[in-house]
């Protein structure tokens, strides 16, 4: 690590320490790390530190969903017909793609392949707009048909919005089935969840914008790859809290 310290005397007879070090462009060091490679290491032991307390806040919602529906296992059978299966396999083969993507970026950092490094973070950011675009589409319809939170909004499920302007009378999905009290609590786990998901992908989309930046003033490098390395590891349990949400959520009948 280079750095100087300079020393000046003001007029009154203080002496103040001016710190001064010069970033090496090809490294990125900061002053207070000695090696590049401790510097990737502790950023990597930061992100795992973080990402593990994202892990048990999740895990936690996980439990929450666990006790109601062992408690009203009828609640969540009936309520869930109204996912839309295919649109939530959609976005589950997007976000596994996305992995992908995210995974090769890390790679071309690593070989120095600047133009292959933009492709896969533009293609990673495509996935997540994607995956935002497909949400956005279910949600609407779900509020659209009165599908929400609380037992005010349990109108959709009487059955659903069948006749809904524009569409043509629909089959009910729980034909058949008895009416369960207490539906609006599926739908309250359902969009906390979902939406607790969603606004990480969006910060997900903001980093990867950043790093979109720099990769394509060229900053990463053999030696400088920590900050994709650390953005994939973040968007790929982004990806595996999906792969959880989308069977407990949509196929649990």
């Amino acid at each position: 690590m280079s750095s100087t310290i300079e020393t000046a005397v003001a007029p009154s007879g203080h002496a103040h320490a001016a710190h001064h070090w010069h970033e090496d462009p090809e490294t990125h060091l900061a002053h207070h790390f000695d090696t590049p490679q401790q510097q990737f290491d502790s950023g990597k032991l930061g992100i795992w530190l973080f990402l593990v307390t994202e892990i048990l806040f999740f895990s936690g919602l996980f439990c929450a969903y666990t006790i109601y529906r062992h408690f009203h296992p009828e609640v969540f059978v009936y309520a869930s017909k109204f996912l839309d299966t295919n649109m939530g396999f959609i976005n589950t083969l997007v976000l596994i793609f996305s992995s992908l993507t995210a995974a090769w970026a890390v790679r071309n950092a690593q070989l120095n392949q600047k133009k292959s490094l933009v492709i896969n973070i533009v293609l990673t950011i495509a996935c997540a707009f994607a995956f935002m675009g497909i949400k956005y589409v279910e949600y609407s319809h779900k509020i659209h048909d009165g599908l929400l939170p609380g037992p005010a909004y349990t109108r959709g499920l009487e059955p659903p919005a069948a006749a809904a302007a524009g569409h043509a009378a629909a089959v009910d999905p729980t034909a058949g089935m008895d009416r369960p009290d207490n539906v609006h609590i599926f739908f309250g786990i359902y969009f906390f969840m979902t939406g607790l998901h969603g606004f990480h992908v969006l910060a997900g989309i903001v980093v990867w914008l950043w790093l979109l930046k720099r990769a394509i003033k060229g900053e990463f490098n053999t030696k400088y790859f920590g900050p994709i390395d650390y953005a994939a590891l973040y968007w790929h349990i982004v990806d595996l809290i999906w792969i959880y949400l989308f069977p407990l959520l949509y196929l649990i009948h």
